[in-house]
């Protein structure tokens, strides 16, 4: 009778390693919900442009941080504020991680958006948040490198003329590498699933 139990328990052992190494060896690894870009994955289109303190900003001082890239406008009446909003939960779910990503804002509006303005616009949403502005011959490269569609359309309300953009935002990961795109209006719960899986990669 003993060594009956004693097989069963011997042999209960056996089927749990088997489903565990069968778990580990065939199960599907995690996937992103956003819109990945194929390996081998792109660099991250290089650019300079300004800070709210008048100080000259680069992409790549950023190297070594996961990176979320906006393009909007401060007189927005919808996309961009909604966006920004969205980013500040995402980051608030991530605890003490939330240091190792870095949004930048950059405007298709520079008209209207000094450097300082766009500062101040991201501030409201988050004060560690990077507002980016410029000259529009500058600029054109940085939107034409990142896909990036605007137009001005002349609007009847208060705020004047409106821009029509590319509502999306881009995720760079660590390495600098174009990685995850995501549209407008992704639910908060997906941006934080893919930034913890890139975050992951970096340990």
């Amino acid at each position: 009778m003993d060594r009956k139990i004693l097989f069963v328990g011997i042999g209960s052992f056996l089927l749990i390693g088997i489903v565990a190494a069968w778990t580990i060896l065939f199960a599907k690894p995690a996937s992103f919900r956003g819109t990945t870009y194929a390996e081998p994955y792109p660099p991250a289109p290089e650019f300079m442009l300004t800070r709210g303190d008048g100080v000259s900003f680069q992409l790549s001082e950023l190297r070594g941080r996961i990176v979320l890239v906006f393009f909007g406008y401060t007189s927005c009446p919808d996309v961009c504020p909604t966006t920004l909003a969205e980013l500040n939960q995402a980051l608030g779910q991530l605890g003490e991680d939330a240091n190792k990503v870095q949004v930048v804002f950059v405007t298709v509006d520079p008209g209207r958006d000094t450097p300082e303005r766009v500062q101040e616009y991201v501030n409201h949403f988050n004060p560690d948040f990077i507002g980016l502005s410029g000259t529009e011959g500058v600029l054109t490269k940085v939107w034409s490198d990142y896909g990036i569609f605007r137009e001005t359309v002349e609007g009847t309300s208060a705020l004047g003329y409106l821009v029509n953009h590319t509502a999306r935002f881009t995720l760079i990961d660590a390495d600098g590498n174009l990685r995850i795109s995501f549209s407008f209006e992704t639910p908060v719960d997906d941006i934080v699933h893919d930034l913890k899986l890139i975050l992951k990669e970096g340990k």
